[in-house]
């Protein structure tokens, strides 16, 4: 069987660094920090009080007040997103087939806000079991799929991946997978993610993952530097419209990119820390150029995981140099992390957005906040440190790894007849 060509026609973006993608792109290779105090609730008693929360957005500017009740914040933002992405691809609802568009979105935790307020309210009612009826309904993880697919009709295959900080990347590869196989001519994916709250603030503080430069927020994500102290958390949603190649045309869409391949891998290590050689991700990144059928030295620009925890850094620095020897120095490696935070099962999405505009642009965004080398880093790895870097690129390359070991890898190529 002959696997059909899949192309990304569609792109929506919603960031602490840019509520759209012109925005989130314009902050990205001008290398803005969207770290600040958090203002959704008082931090006091927390050891970290600091995210990256989204800016000047108000639900209200999207959808009606009915509406947005019914859903959790990573639904809201879901359908931001995915309707930028929509808008973007200049998709005709009225003529095209919905039976063959699809819908798979992540999220790592799904409604966690909608859990955190419920049970605080069943708390304060003295253990009286009074729900929202919507309580499930907000705080399940394939929610969003569903309410993508509801608002437009989309009949084609629709579910939710759930692979931690891994989601979103999944998400897409399963998408492409579908079309290629030609059970499906298009698909709205990515992933979103709004677990600023204090129960997801808490629960990566009590795993001693966040960092806790307090002090100075705006710099507190910094991959590869020696003084990183844990990632920052992030919210929001990246939306992607993959669809056939022959479909595409013959609708005379705009095509950013194409998507070349997809990698999955375990670690089967731990369940928070990563191989201390990178063996999962080793094996993410080489099955990932497998799949696309290029060589090693194809790749132009990996944007790393890169979440600024002490181990993480090293453990995907190592898993370059073994995977592509002597061309990894020849390679732009970035961590847009340091930039927007950790968006959980979300960072996938929107940093294979930063890729494929990448490749469009012939900018690398760089990776902020980097002071000092870590003698444990590779200091030859181009890490496009603290400023943009133009180049052409023709391949691109975006990793996400989760909790519990998963890791996903999504290769993109510039586009041509």
């Amino acid at each position: 069987m002959e696997l059909k060509r899949v192309v990304v026609t569609g792109l929506g973006a919603l960031t602490p660094i840019g509520n759209s993608v012109p925005e989130y792109w314009e902050s990205l290779i001008n290398g803005v920090s969207g770290a600040a105090p958090i203002t959704y609730f008082d931090t006091t008693n927390f050891k970290t009080k600091f995210a990256c929360e989204l800016k000047n957005f108000d639900i209200k500017d999207h959808l009606d007040r009915k509406e947005s009740r019914k859903l959790d914040p990573y639904a809201q933002y879901a359908l931001v997103a995915a309707a930028e992405a929509i808008a973007d691809a200049n998709i005709d609802l009225e003529t095209i087939d919905k039976t063959r568009v699809g819908v798979i979105w992540g999220s790592g935790v799904g409604g966690i806000q909608s859990y955190h307020n419920e049970i605080v309210d069943y708390a304060k009612g003295n253990g009286i079991p009074r729900f929202n009826p919507f309580f499930i309904p907000k705080m399940i993880s394939d929610i969003a799929a569903g309410h993508i697919s509801i608002k437009y009709g989309f009949q084609g295959p629709n579910f939710a991946t759930v692979s931690a900080c891994a989601s979103s990347a999944n998400a897409i590869i399963d998408a492409f997978n579908y079309i290629r196989l030609g059970q499906a001519d298009m698909f709205v994916t990515g992933g979103s993610e709004a677990a600023g709250n204090e129960s997801g603030m808490g629960g990566f503080n009590a795993l001693k993952a966040l960092s806790t430069r307090n002090d100075d927020p705006k710099t507190a994500s910094r991959p590869f530097d020696k003084n990183r102290d844990g990632f920052v958390l992030g919210e929001g949603a990246g939306a992607l419209i993959l669809e056939e190649y022959e479909h595409a045309i013959k609708r005379g869409a705009t095509i950013y990119a194409e998507v070349g391949g997809g990698g999955m891998s375990a670690d089967a290590h731990h369940i928070t820390a990563p191989h201390p050689e990178g063996a999962g991700a080793i094996l993410v990144m080489k099955n990932c150029i497998k799949d696309a059928g290029v060589k090693p030295e194809d790749v132009d620009a990996i944007n790393v995981h890169g979440t600024a925890t002490p181990l993480g850094d090293i453990a995907e620095t190592k898993a370059i140099k073994a995977v592509f020897g002597e061309h990894a120095y020849n390679i732009n490696v970035n961590s847009t992390k340091s930039m927007t935070g950790h968006l959980l099962g979300a960072a996938g999405a929107i940093e294979a957005i930063a890729s494929i505009l990448s490749i469009k642009n012939g900018i690398i965004p760089p990776t902020i906040n980097h002071e000092t080398p870590d003698e444990n880093i590779d200091s030859k790895l181009n890490l496009t440190l603290n400023k943009a870097q133009k180049r052409d690129v023709n391949i691109a390359m975006s990793n996400t790894f989760g909790f519990g070991g998963h890791n996903a890898c999504v290769l993109f190529k510039k586009y041509k007849n």
